[in-house]
């Protein structure tokens, strides 16, 4: 069948069409199918945001059928989710004891039917069986797109957690109210006042201590009279600082006076108050107050002060510089001695520079030690204040000034920095170094043995002699022994070892009783020592001991030649006198026959024979004179010469020995001036012996002086009792050489020549005859200008 061109042309129309009809349906169907897909993710999306969320839904249908996710199964205690409501106590589980109780099913099903027919909304709190988890129930009416036919729509909250925290607040709120209840009754017995103030500035609670302090009643009385403690100053009351406090939203401190009531009555004390707001961060709560009484704060405060300026002031007076640091490092206080020592100016000092600017000011004044790195050596210094322990340094400073620096750090942070010169003291030191050194020389090479010992007997120095005369070794006295242990080998070398005790007992008195004494004692190898016990300053006893062998010996060689000197001395006492008296009694007859001869009994004699005569009569004068004055001196040397104690006046006495020499001085033309001779010049002494003095001295003069030359006799009363004869001339005088010959009763002149210038024994016996009166005779002589003799008479 051959079809026309235009039955073709509406073929492919028709076909034409179908093929847009199916592909518009295939593009419909695949925008359905889009759409199918995304509400199956948005009803996924919303299942899975019901299961996440806190509260799941609970659709009861009026038939009683349930609709709820599986979770809230989990909530209720159930493995799965119940068909009905009457289900949901969990009975048709095996074995039961899950879902809700009965009691609380019973109610949650007349909440449902009441909700179902009265559209009103209900509120129940459940919890599972055997569950601590606790369900919050809301529950109203469904909407008809969720159930139609007047469903009820149930939220299921599970507050558990709230429910904790509940309890929690719960708990500690009955804490808090406990704790409330304590601190009101300390505040309470608080020992220090304490108040309250509302809003309208007015007292609302005080306790005991406020009470007492006023003198009220009771606490409910100075409320109602307002009674306050605080007095009113410069116009603003105790109420207007407590709102200043809560103006400034911080506690306001302030030390006032006020009349506080106590056991001794009305007293006027320091009080510290203080006031800090309370309540909410508007501050719309009143304001708490306290008050503590600084009354013995503040008299302790001033004694401190007191006393720390009395500090101050006794530290200035101390030789060692003391400075202190707050905890910041900075200088509070610095005592004269260490401004001066450290060459800071006191000014700048009372600034409170520093530790680190103290350093620098002393290093600019040469005043620490010379270090390679002053940075790192000054911040070694400044670990001093964080030390455990007390830092001590020997700082040599440039100029030669030795300092001992102790660092001591203080509890509250700060320093206490001492610094003493040490100076003197090591310069002390070593001069005593040195002199314990030479004192240790000198002990090893005395003559003399030398031990000290210490109070307790302990041997402490001794020289090389003290152990070579005691025999001992130097390993024995290394050990220091004490006094027992040394006797003991000590009285095994003397010849009495029971004089060992001796020797104790000498140690003892130097060491314990402060006492000198000592003792000789003899060894058995026939040595003398002698020993002494001298007690020191330093509290120990020093042994002296002294071999005295060889003079032990010379003194009994010493002794015997002092017997045979004696005996010899009184064998020349006898000789003399019985010389004496051989002597006289020849010249008596040698003077009798020349007076005879001169008389002319023997006949008539011519000038040359008178002349002879007249010389042998002088000569046997003068022999008999020397011959009485040999007796004199030998009996005084012998001490036996004889003394007559009487009255006598020196006037008279040389009166008349000048006036038995006036004829002499004539004729050598001698001028004889006697001063002081108006004056009563009284001694008392044996007035021929006395003479005889007297007379030598003015014989000596009269013979010294050349021809018209004069002879000085002056007496003058002494002042503190007695007299004073001095008989000089202006003769050539004599050298000390030939006056010390002269008192020895030799004659030379000045050339050392024997002459007849001077009587030979004239000086010494009237030297032996004045000191027989207990007088001086002192001869005083220069060439030249003639002699002086003074006689001092008691």
């Amino acid at each position: 069948m051959i079809l026309s061109p235009i039955a073709l042309v509406l073929i492919g129309l028709l076909l034409a069409a179908w093929t847009l009809a199916a592909g518009w349906a295939v593009v419909t169907a695949r925008q359905r199918a889009r759409r199918a897909e995304a509400s199956q993710r948005l009803a996924r999306r919303l299942g899975r945001m019901i299961d996440e969320a806190p509260a799941l839904p609970l659709l009861v249908r009026s038939d009683g059928k349930i609709e709820g996710p599986a979770r809230l199964a989990g909530w209720l205690g159930l493995e799965t989710m119940p068909g009905f409501l009457s289900e949901l106590d969990g009975g048709a589980i095996e074995g039961g004891g899950r879902g809700l109780a009965e009691a609380q099913l019973g109610e949650l099903t007349q909440l449902v039917r009441r909700t179902q027919k009265t559209a009103a909304p209900f509120k129940l709190v459940v919890t599972p069986r055997g569950s601590v988890r606790s369900l919050a129930m809301r529950g109203h009416l469904a909407d008809p797109e969720v159930s139609p036919g007047g469903a009820a729509l149930v939220w299921v909250f599970d507050f558990s957690d709230s429910e904790a925290e509940l309890r929690r607040l719960r708990a500690d709120a009955a804490q808090a109210q406990a704790r409330f209840a304590g601190l009101s009754g300390l505040i309470e017995a608080a020992p220090i006042p304490m108040w309250f103030r509302g809003n309208d500035r007015k007292l609302l609670l005080v306790n005991a201590a406020y009470v007492a302090a006023v003198g009220a009643r009771s606490a409910d009385a100075v409320v109602e009279a307002q009674t306050e403690l605080i007095e009113v100053v410069a116009g603003k009351s105790a109420a207007d600082f407590a709102f200043e406090a809560r103006r400034r939203k911080e506690p306001v401190e302030r030390v006032v006076a006020a009349t506080v009531v106590t056991p001794k009555g009305n007293q006027r004390r320091s009080l510290r108050v203080t006031d800090l707001a309370l309540g909410g961060a508007e501050n719309m709560g009143g304001v708490a107050g306290y008050a503590v009484d600084i009354e013995d704060l503040e008299e302790q405060a001033r004694a401190f002060a007191a006393f720390r300026a009395a500090q101050r002031d006794m530290l200035d007076t101390l030789s060692a510089g003391i400075a202190q640091f707050d905890g910041s490092g900075r200088l509070t206080f610095a005592n004269r001695p260490f401004v001066r020592a450290f060459a800071l100016d006191a000014a700048w000092v009372q600034e409170g520079p520093a530790f680190e600017r103290l350093l620098d000011r002393m290093r600019d004044a040469s005043k620490v030690p010379e270090v390679r790195d002053f940075t790192e050596w000054r911040a070694e210094r400044r670990s001093w204040f964080t030390a455990d322990a007390a830092k001590e340094e020997a700082w040599l400073l440039p100029d030669g000034t030795h300092l001992r620096i102790v660092a001591q750090p203080l509890p509250d942070g700060g320093l206490l920095l001492i610094a003493e010169d040490r100076t003197e003291q090591l310069q002390l030191a070593a001069t005593r170094d040195t002199l314990l050194r030479t004192r240790a020389a000198t002990f090893d090479k005395l003559f003399e043995s030398l031990a000290v010992f210490a109070p307790d007997g302990r041997l402490q120095i001794w020289n090389r002699r003290f152990a070579s005369d005691w025999g001992l070794d130097d390993a024995f006295l290394d050990q220091h022994p004490k006094a027992d242990e040394l006797l003991k080998r000590i009285g095994a070398r003397l010849k009495r070892p029971e004089q060992a005790q001796s020797v104790g007992s000498v140690i003892r008195a130097a060491t314990l009783e402060r006492r000198e004494s000592g003792g000789r004692v003899a060894l058995a190898d026939g040595r003398f020592l002698e020993f002494a016990g001298v007690p020191l300053p330093d509290g120990n006893g020093m042994l002296t001991v002294l071999d005295i062998t060889a003079t032990q010996k010379a003194e009994a060689a010493l002794k015997e030649r002092n017997v045979a000197l004696v005996e010899a001395d009184a064998v020349k006492t006898r000789f003399i006198a019985n010389m004496a008296y051989e002597f006289r009694t020849p010249l008596t007859s040698i003077g009798g026959f020349a007076e005879m001869l001169e008389a002319g009994i023997g006949g008539e004699l011519g000038d040359q024979g008178r002349e002879y005569v007249a010389a042998i009569l002088a000569a046997v004068a003068r022999l008999g004179d020397q011959i009485e004055n040999v007796l004199d001196l030998s009996q005084s040397e012998a001490g036996t010469l004889p003394f007559q104690r009487e009255p006598v006046e020196l006037r008279a006495l040389i009166k008349d020995i000048l006036a038995l020499r006036k004829v002499k001085a004539e004729v050598g033309k001698i001028t004889l001036d006697l001063r002081g001779a108006d004056a009563t010049v009284p001694v008392e002494g044996d007035l021929r012996r006395l003479g005889r003095a007297l007379t030598q001295l003015v014989d000596n003069a009269i013979a010294a002086v050349p021809k018209g030359g004069r002879v000085l006799i002056e007496v003058v009363r002494v002042r503190k009792g007695g007299a004073r004869v001095v008989v000089s001339d202006n003769g050539p005088g004599m050298s000390p050489a030939v006056l010390t010959r002269a008192l020895q009763g030799l004659r030379f002149s000045a050339d050392g020549r024997t002459v007849e210038r001077r009587q030979g024994l004239g000086l010494p016996l009237a030297r032996q005859l004045v000191e027989g009166h207990g007088g001086t005779l002192e001869l005083l002589s220069e060439e030249g200008h003639g002699t002086s003799a003074i006689v001092t008479l008691p």
